[in-house]
Order: structure tokens, then sequence, then C-alpha cells
């Protein structure tokens, strides 16, 4: 839950470095909210669920957008790679490879390794 919370309090923080840890923990929460979200929607058959739903996806954009980012930052390539996003079928399948590589063990243009800093 930290790296969730890491996440969210830098959600305008497009430089620096993500590492994966922070990447993926902020993806499993929010797909855990989520997933809670639509069972209880689903069960109460609520459109009142669907619209917090639709809230919650509008607020989490810009986090998940940031965190991104600097996951490609930490990986050493541009954030403007998250654009491959865009392309049909095989976009998703090329970022998500990105994110799972390794970060680069030494600082890069876009900091320091966020591995060997403490927290």
């Amino acid at each position: 839950m930290r790296w969730y919370l890491e996440a969210i309090k830098n959600y305008v923080n497009f430089q620096g470095r993500a590492r994966r840890k922070e990447y993926w923990l902020f993806n499993f929460f929010n797909l855990l909210i989520l997933g809670i979200l639509y069972l209880v929607g689903s069960a109460m058959e609520s459109v009142f669920l669907f619209v917090i739903i639709l809230i919650y996806y509008f607020f989490m954009f810009i986090p998940s957008l940031s965190v991104t980012v600097r996951r490609l930052h930490d990986i050493g390539y541009s954030g403007w790679f998250v654009l491959i996003n865009l392309i049909p079928l095989i976009g998703g399948t090329i970022l998500f490879i990105f994110t799972c590589l390794d970060s680069q063990a030494n600082d890069n243009k876009y900091g320091p390794n966020p591995k060997v800093l403490v927290h």
C-alpha cells in the first residue's frame, strides 16, 4: 500500500525514476480497488457505484501516467514512449515488456537509481 500512496503523492511528478516495485504495486492496488468496486457494483446493480468507478478512473489517469513515465525513465527511455500504447495490439505488449525490464544500474539522465536510494 505504501507504493500506491507514494505514486499518488507524486501524481504530477513526471521527473525522475520509478522502480518496478513502485510501478507494479501501484497497478496491483489500482486493480484491486477497481475489482472490489466492480464486484460491489455488480452485486448491488447500482448505477451510482459505476459512476464512482468512472470518477476513480478519471482521478487515477494522471497518477498512472506519471508512474509509467517515471518507470520508462528508470530503464533509460523517454516518457514519450508511453504513446507506444496507442499502437493497436502490439503497443500495449511492448509497453508491458518495457515496464518489466530491470532498472539501469547506474545514474542516468533522469536521475539516480532508485534502488540504491534509501526511502
